[in-house]
C-alpha cells in the first residue's frame, strides 16, 4: 500500500481497512452495523481508527474521544506508543470540557508515523508527529492508549 507523508496525499482509499469490517448486519457495540467498526454509516477519526484496529483483531467499544481517554476497561494509557496503539491529539486544555473531549484519534504505526482519517485531505493519511504539532487543532499530543484485548468472537 503506497504511503505519502505530510498530509498532502493519503493512504489509498481506505477500502479494505474497516470498510464493513466484521459487521454482523445488526447494531451492536462490537463493530457491527451502526458500531464504530463499520464505516458504512460514515466515518470520523475514531470510527476509522477503530476499524483499522478491528482489521488486526483488536476491539474498542464505540467510545468518543473523551470516553476513550478516560477508559480503563478496554484500553490503558501507554507511555511510549507502540504499533497499533491509539494516539490522541488536541489543541490543549480547555477547562470547560473533560480531558480528551474533541481529540483527534489516530493509529500509531511505528517510529514517527500515525495513520488517521484526515479531514484536511479528505482521506486516510500517514503523518509524522511534527505534522500534527504544526497545526493548532492538533498541537498537543495528549497521549497513547493501548487496547487490552482481542476482538470478541461473533
Amino acid at each position: 500500500m503506497p504511503v505519502r507523508r505530510g498530509g498532502r496525499a493519503g493512504v489509498g482509499s481506505g477500502a479494505g481497512v474497516g470498510s464493513g469490517a466484521g459487521g454482523s448486519g445488526g447494531p451492536d457495540d462490537r463493530g457491527g452495523s451502526g458500531g464504530f467498526g463499520d464505516l458504512a454509516g460514515g466515518a470520523n477519526c475514531q470510527r476509522y481508527a477503530y476499524a483499522v484496529l478491528r482489521h488486526f483483531g483488536l476491539w474498542v467499544p464505540p467510545l468518543r474521544s473523551a470516553e476513550l481517554w478516560a477508559d480503563t476497561r478496554a484500553t490503558r494509557r501507554a507511555g511510549r506508543p507502540r504499533p497499533l496503539d491509539l494516539v490522541l491529539f488536541d489543541a490543549g486544555p480547555d477547562e470547560s470540557r473533560p480531558e480528551g473531549y474533541g481529540a483527534h484519534v489516530g493509529v500509531h504505526l511505528g517510529p514517527d508515523a500515525v495513520l488517521h482519517l484526515c479531514r484536511e485531505v479528505g482521506r486516510p493519511a500517514v503523518w509524522r508527529y511534527a505534522d500534527f504539532a504544526a497545526r493548532a487543532r492538533y498541537a498537543r499530543f495528549l497521549g497513547a492508549k493501548r487496547v487490552r484485548g482481542a476482538a470478541p468472537d461473533r
